[in-house]
């Protein structure tokens, strides 16, 4: 019978990507920890689609769309941010964003590279001995990977846990980890299609929030978003 793979297998990839600068992979990470708490982005109809146009990303939340925005620019990808407001009773907001196709390749394999650069560094560091620039590479790494997740992922708050819902696993063992860099105990709870990783409220939650908190903005502002019609 064939082991069924446990959380914190990893993936081996044939063809490995060349490492990032420190600085780059912080960005990179990021942006890809964003992109993995999302769903592949929608159409608002048919004739919106724009099979030019990808990849791209769709987020509910404006903040989440903002930080996207600025981590790619950081990282010299341009992207058309538009937001489509949906709902009859109730009111939401759509905030896809787009790279132009002729960035496409640079923006896959940045993402693509700061994902399992990220991860490695996260998930096996840092090793006793590591210099104090990688103890804190890999703290920087812990605090994206639950800033990204609070920001796009399904915020889960009760009185007694902060949590977040998730669809992909690699991301829920990259924030177990991540919250025991930074000293904070974290559970992952299965769910049907989902999974639930959450810290108790208290110290533990205020911790995961404060490491989260942006830093004030830095790089190119990126340009106004522009309203789609629905």
């Amino acid at each position: 019978m064939t082991r069924e793979p446990a959380l914190l297998d990893r993936p081996r990839s044939a063809a490995p990507p060349p490492p990032l600068g420190w600085l780059t992979l912080g960005d990179a990470f990021e942006a890809a920890c964003l992109l993995r708490c999302t769903p592949a982005p929608t159409p608002a109809r048919p004739s919106a689609a724009r099979p030019t146009r990808t990849p791209g990303v769709e987020f509910n939340r404006e903040d989440a769309a903002a930080r996207m925005r600025q981590l790619l620019a950081r990282l010299d990808i341009p992207v058309t941010h538009e937001m489509a407001v949906g709902g009859l009773r109730r009111r939401y907001e759509l905030h896809r964003l787009w790279v132009p196709q002729e960035h496409q390749g640079p923006y896959t394999r940045l993402l693509d590279a700061g994902w399992w650069q990220g991860r490695r560094e996260l998930l096996g560091g840092p090793l006793p001995g590591a210099s104090p620039a990688r103890r804190r590479l890999v703290t920087r790494l812990a605090e994206a990977a639950w800033r990204s997740a609070l920001l796009a992922g399904g915020r889960h708050v009760r009185r007694h846990i902060l949590g977040v819902r998730l669809t992909d696993r690699e991301l829920a063992a990259v924030l177990i980890r991540g919250a025991a860099v930074l000293d904070v105990p974290a559970r992952l709870h299965p769910g049907t299609g989902c999974f639930l990783v959450s810290v108790a409220d208290g110290p533990d939650r205020e911790r995961i929030l404060r490491s989260a908190a942006l830093a004030p903005a830095r790089g190119p502002a990126a340009p106004p978003a522009r309203r789609a019609a629905c």
